[in-house]
């Protein structure tokens, strides 16, 4: 899958994981265009990337693969979800996987920043998720720039840049945020500081 546009200021980005059977990696691949092609004339669909598994990866992620999709609001990504058409293709789709699908959305730069259970916490307001997202963005797009780009100096701009902001958003998600959430919380949360 490609990424169609850029997201929204309101999107959703759904992260989806399946573990496929093994032997069955290209029909799997070729069902999860289907459901691609299907989703693409909906209402607000942006884009979406599949992650493949590393292949020198160990034997539990050998199978896992990853797929990133948006859509600019939550009614579109809910209108796609109870569609006949993603009902069909989820069918052949669950064919080839040995697991249920784990889904996981994640609307908007705030999610990065909510400290994990604490939904009593008011979201900070939005200039200063802007400050840390781009604390959080340079860096990790210079690590990136240093260490992943020359290995992809010979690829075309558009993969190039695919492969780029596709780590960025692992990495801001997973590993970059949730520190800088931690660290900065008095500057993000300071009424609530004394709470926690």
């Amino acid at each position: 899958m490609s990424t169609a546009a850029a997201p929204a200021a309101g999107a959703v980005t759904v992260l989806v994981s399946r573990r496929v059977k093994p032997g069955h990696e290209a029909a799997f691949e070729q069902a999860c265009a289907a459901m691609t092609a299907a989703a693409r004339p909906f209402p607000g669909y942006l884009g979406g990337q599949m992650v493949r598994p590393d292949p020198e990866g160990d034997d539990e992620e050998s199978n896992l693969y990853h797929t990133v999709f948006a859509f600019d609001t939550p009614e579109h990504l809910q209108a796609w979800q109870n569609s006949p058409e993603r009902a069909e293709r989820l069918q052949v789709i669950g064919t080839h996987t040995l697991s249920s699908t784990q889904l996981r959305e994640v609307s908007g730069l705030g999610h990065w920043f909510t400290p994990a259970g604490s939904a009593a916490h008011k979201p900070p307001p939005r200039w200063k998720v802007a400050v840390v997202t781009w604390l959080g963005i340079f860096p990790t797009v210079y690590f990136l720039f240093l260490t992943v780009a020359p290995f992809l100096a010979d690829w075309p701009l558009l993969p190039r840049v695919m492969v780029i902001t596709l780590l960025v958003v692992l990495l801001m998600t997973w590993v970059v945020a949730p520190r800088l959430t931690t660290w900065l919380k008095p500057f993000l949360y300071p009424l609530q500081r004394d709470k926690t």
